[in-house]
């Protein structure tokens, strides 16, 4: 590779290695001068850092990363590709369609689209066979870079209106790169693969609609989603949980187990019926006896007035996420969006020493936010919730003492739950925020010390902390492989300065406390929809809202069910009674689709020896046990938890 007269430059290597090659070298001729089977899993580079195509020519100096199918940015670009390549058959099948965005999303990618043609359910199949034609082409993916008022007219030439819109935003003089795959041209930063035979496996997975540039004034568009891996087996694999996830949605399993539900009159707040009710209390008891040791249990208001929000910065920065009333005598109040503010002013009331510090404050807080009707999912995302809310004012020296002590709490409840893979993300400065960046610097630097001392990695999440300090965000993974953002820690020297929070230290003089914004489960609503799902329903039986139902064979047995079923009930065991005159096979499978855990099944035999005999949630069989016997086996369960 190396040319007599040709300038050289030093290519650097992820493993340090350091090797000459031709000044204009691209990433494609460097990875096929390594090895040939490296060539073709090669997808893209990141040369210094910025990931650049394998077409560009390196000219300089520089450090080199070769991307492959295996790692994260290479299946990004997987499925950035595969968006181009929907585009590309949507064009070719539907040639009046309009594209207009079309970003690699996790696990998968969507494109938003105009087409005269209403693209159903039945179209993605065809729309995925004309996709396998594109791939087996394999077109040459070309990046040209073009003046900006030339890619105007040159989109709007082609009828591509969406797109001469979107470049139109640029600002003038901007060059702007294209993509040309065959006849199919789309705007796009890049970058790709070298052709489009690479996608292999994907599917096409729902339709729904969008509004153009998520404006609900704009038109409606037609949105795709798709998926897209690197293996098939990476595919089959997503696609089964898919299908698994499908089953236990949890608002079809909130119908099915009279849990609860949401209607129109009350858009994104939850009707909770006994059953969901019972888990919701069991939840809140559990948490309560994990927090009675070392925490104070507050309530504030719902509403406050203005001023408090402008003081603490939540009306300038969360404004529009929150919900406001007039009064009669036209004052301004706000739905409490979070507890924060009011559990300063708990703090404020009366002199705080040093002392008295850690001082731990919960709340099942009840808060309000605004969040746009189309977001809004079950119990997943809601407009009215409950956190199990908690601030820890402390000295910076507890920083590091107080994080590893709820990194221990967490773990704990966790595992309780059934989770026992966490991951960790450390959320740092966001672009709008309050604070100085010398303030935030040691609230960043105080939180990553602390962290690595409860003993979690963490991945880094720029950009996304509190608009009033960093935070972590604890990350559980699921029975069927998703993951859900549940707990957070946030450490912030900006609310204690603002809401002017003080304690007197130990040689008499005034500091502001450090303020420990922490929650476990994140939202009642939200973690009961997980929990769900977790568990397709199937509660342990700990959480199960009725775990036991005490059936009889024949009507004789009556009297002996009810004094069993007051006998459970008087032991602390959630019991329900079935004493109709339905045949004991369809009271077992009524009660089996409720997914209750214990069956007590009682008849003649059992009155006269005193016994029930129970049968296991997911089991034929059954085993004959005392009242004594059982009540026991319950309760040693629920004294685990409570």
């Amino acid at each position: 590779m190396i040319k007599a007269g040709v300038k050289m430059i030093k290519i650097t290597f992820p493993d340090g290695a350091v090797k000459e090659y031709n000044s204009g070298v691209t990433g494609i001729e460097i990875a096929k001068a390594i090895s040939t089977s490296l060539a073709k899993d090669s997808l893209a580079v990141e040369i210094d850092g910025v990931e650049r195509d394998l077409s560009t020519p390196i000219t300089k100096d520089s450090s080199l990363k070769i991307i492959t199918s295996k790692t994260e940015q290479g299946l990004e670009i997987i499925r950035h590709d595969t968006a181009h390549i929907f585009a590309q058959s949507l064009k070719e099948l539907y040639p009046d369609s309009q594209i207009t965005i079309g970003p690699s999303i996790e696990n998968g990618f969507y494109y938003d689209f105009s087409c005269k043609t209403q693209i159903s359910a039945n179209d993605l199949e065809k729309i995925e066979e004309k996709m396998r034609e594109v791939i087996k082409r394999g077109d040459a993916i070309i990046r040209e870079e073009w003046d900006r008022d030339e890619a105007i007219k040159f989109f709007k030439s082609i009828g591509e209106h969406y797109k001469a819109e979107i470049i139109d935003s640029i600002p003038g003089g901007e060059v702007v790169s294209l993509y040309r795959q065959g006849d199919f041209v789309d705007l796009c930063r890049g970058p790709h693969a070298l052709t489009t035979s690479f996608p292999k496996h994907f599917k096409l997975t729902k339709i729904a609609g969008a509004y153009w540039r998520g404006d609900s004034k704009n038109e409606m568009l037609q949105r795709v989603y798709g998926t897209a891996w690197a293996t098939k087996e990476q595919l089959d694999n997503y696609l089964f949980m898919i299908e698994e996830a499908e089953k236990r949605d949890h608002r079809k399993l909130g119908r099915e187990l009279d849990l609860f539900h949401i209607q129109e009159e009350g858009k994104g707040m939850v009707f909770w019926h006994h059953n969901g009710w019972t888990i919701y209390r069991l939840i809140e008891r559990y948490i309560r006896t994990k927090l009675e040791r070392e925490y104070i249990e507050v309530r504030t208001p719902q509403l406050m007035d203005r001023k408090l929000w402008e003081d603490s910065g939540h009306w300038e920065k969360f404004r529009e996420n929150m919900f406001t009333t007039h009064t009669h005598d036209d004052e301004v109040l706000a739905l409490k969006p979070m507890s924060c503010p009011c559990h300063v002013q708990i703090f404020n009331q009366g002199i705080k020493s040093y002392r008295d510090l850690p001082l731990r404050m919960a709340e099942f807080g009840a808060c309000h936010r605004y969040e746009p009707s189309g977001s809004l999912h079950g119990l997943m995302r809601v407009r009215s919730f409950v956190q199990d809310d908690g601030h820890i004012f402390c000295e910076e020296s507890q920083i590091t003492e107080e994080t590893i002590k709820f990194c221990n709490l967490l773990r704990e409840i966790y595992n309780d739950f059934g989770f026992t893979e966490v991951k960790v993300k450390f959320s740092d400065r966001p672009e709008i925020r309050a604070g100085t960046d010398e303030t935030w610097d040691k609230a960043e630097s105080s939180l990553k010390e602390a962290v690595e001392a409860a003993g979690f990695e963490y991945i880094l999440n720029p950009g996304e902390g509190a608009f009033y300090g960093p935070k972590l965000e604890f990350v559980l993974k699921d029975a069927v492989g998703r993951d859900w953002q549940c707990g957070t820690l946030q450490v912030d020297l900006v609310l204690p300065e603002r809401l002017k929070a003080e304690y007197v230290t130990s040689d008499g003089g005034r500091a502001r406390p450090v303020m420990l914004h922490r929650a476990v489960i994140g939202t009642f609503e939200r973690f009961i929809g997980i929990l769900i799902e977790q568990y397709a329903g199937k509660f342990p039986l700990w959480l199960a809202p009725i775990q036991v139902a005490v059936l009889t064979i024949t009507n004789d047995a009556d009297n002996y069910a009810n004094e069993i079923h007051q006998r459970f009930i008087d032991a602390g065991v959630r019991s329900k009674l079935d004493i109709s005159a339905e045949k004991i096979n369809y009271k077992i499978r009524n009660f089996s689709m409720l997914k209750i855990p214990l069956l007590a099944v009682v008849g003649k035999k059992e009155q006269e020896s005193g016994t029930v005999a129970v049968r296991f949630f997911g089991s034929d069989e059954s085993k004959v046990m005392t009242i004594k016997e059982f009540t026991s086996m319950v309760e040693a369960e629920n004294k685990k938890y409570f």
